[in-house]
Order: C-alpha cells, then sequence, then structure tokens
C-alpha cells in the first residue's frame, strides 16, 4: 500500500517504541524517514537497518528536542539528505508519575520542555521547510489528556498538546498543512515493560477498561498514523483521534 510514495517524512522519538513502528510503518508505504533520537543511537540505527533491509530508505539524525540549539540542525539535516518535509510525527515524549506533593519545577519543567515546547519549536522549524504543496503533522498526544491520578504534569503535557494541534489546524490550514493528534492507550514497548506496567494490575486493569480486551502494539499507532499522514485522510484537520481499542478512564 504505496499511499506514502515520494512523502519525505521526519519522526521524531523513534529509536523504539511507538516512534520506531511509526517510522517502519511509513517507510513501508513508500516515505523516506528521518529516524531522530535523543540518546539511543544504536536503537535509530536498527530502525534504520530494519527500513533498509525491506527496501525502503531512511537515515538516523541526532537531535533532543528538549535542547532547542538542535532543532534547527535537525530539520536541516532532513532536508539536505531528502529536500522538503511533507510528513511530521512530533512523537518524542517522556513521562514521570507521581503524587501532587511530589512535583516540583524540575519534574514540571522535565516533562514540557520535551512534551510540549520540543513539539512547538520542532513544528516551527519543520514548517518553514515543508513541501509547498502542503503536507501533514501528526502529534502523538495519549488518553491521558482525560486525567489520571498521580500523572497531573504529564496529563496536563498531553492536554497541551491537543490544544496546539486543534491551533495549529487552523493557523496552518491556509499553507495546506494538516495537523491532527493520535491518542494512543496503554501500549506494549520498551518504555512501559521498563516501567514495569506490562504484565501488572495496571494493565490488568486497561485491558478490563477496553472494549477490545487487550493492551496496544505500536503497529496500531503506526497504521493510524500513516493514514493521517497520508492523503487518504485529506479532509481530517484538527482532529485528537483516541487510538485506545475504546479504552475509557
Amino acid at each position: 500500500m504505496a499511499t506514502l510514495t515520494g512523502k519525505v517524512a521526519l519522526v521524531t522519538g523513534a529509536s523504539k517504541g511507538i516512534g520506531a513502528g511509526i517510522a517502519k510503518e511509513l517507510a513501508s508505504r513508500g516515505a523516506v524517514v528521518a529516524v531522530n533520537y535523543a540518546s539511543d543511537k544504536a536503537g535509530a540505527d536498527k530502525v534504520v537497518n530494519e527500513i533498509k533491509a525491506n527496501g525502503g530508505k531512511a537515515i538516523a539524525i541526532h537531535a533532543n528536542v528538549a535542547e532547542p540549539q538542535t532543532i534547527g540542525p535537525l530539520v536541516d539535516a532532513v532536508v539536505k539528505e531528502f529536500g522538503p518535509i511533507d510528513v511530521l510525527v512530533n512523537n518524542a515524549g517522556i513521562y514521570e508519575f507521581g503524587p501532587l506533593e511530589n512535583i516540583t519545577p524540575e519534574h514540571f519543567h522535565k516533562q514540557f520542555n520535551v512534551n510540549v515546547l520540543g513539539l512547538l519549536l520542532t513544528t516551527q522549524a519543520a514548517v518553514k521547510q515543508f513541501n509547498p504543496a502542503g503536507g501533514s503533522i501528526v502529534n502523538v498526544s495519549s488518553v491521558v489528556v482525560d486525567g489520571v491520578p498521580g500523572a497531573s504534569v504529564y496529563s496536563a503535557t498531553k492536554g497541551a498538546v491537543d490544544t496546539i494541534t486543534a491551533a495549529l489546524a487552523k493557523e496552518l490550514g491556509p499553507k495546506r498543512i494538516r495537523v491532527n493528534s493520535i491518542n494512543p492507550g496503554i501500549i506494549e514497548t520498551e518504555g512501559t515493560h521498563a516501567a514495569g506496567f506490562i504484565g501488572s494490575d495496571f494493565q490488568k486493569e486497561a485491558e478490563k477498561r477496553t472494549p477490545l480486551g487487550r493492551i496496544g502494539q505500536p503497529k496500531d499507532i503506526a497504521t493510524a498514523t500513516a493514514f493521517l499522514a497520508s492523503e487518504d485522510s485529506a479532509w481530517i484537520n484538527g482532529q485528537a483521534i483516541y487510538a485506545a481499542g475504546g479504552f475509557t478512564l
């Protein structure tokens, strides 16, 4: 299904988990993909090698979106290698959970600097280098926008992502750039394994609250993102699309 043939895509935070799944899915549909990573070079190289092994084209580019000075060079490197950008997936994100009494300025700014400011500055830089014909931006949000105990700061960052999505959809629409967000539920990734979510009571409760009876896989988010990136969703703009199997909090 070559719905993205000839498109240039940048996926932030794509060395593992959801981002890696998205990068590989976009490539499988014909896009050339810039696989951004902040620290896991080996993971990013693995994603690139898998894409190439399947006949695709990709490069790994280092940049930490929490460090504004790295964002311009990231976008410039993509354009130098592949040309104007058609698809931006703002996937880079972090999470830290804790009760209200444990919130500190450091805890707040660490998450907002990546999940919100990094997203905004990456979008700002990328839009300047977008294809004049337009394109698609997909922001990876979360179902936690509905509020999760012990995750007030993380939930706030993802609420901001959805608000930014709605605002930029209106602002960038005249440039023929669509902006949507994808809101996953719990997904089995290296991160959720490391956090102890997989196999825990948390997972069992999530499955009980999900009509489809399971947690998600990166592929579930990747295919939905590829749809939003392609012209198959040409009339979808400014939407927050829950990809969570019907999960409700």
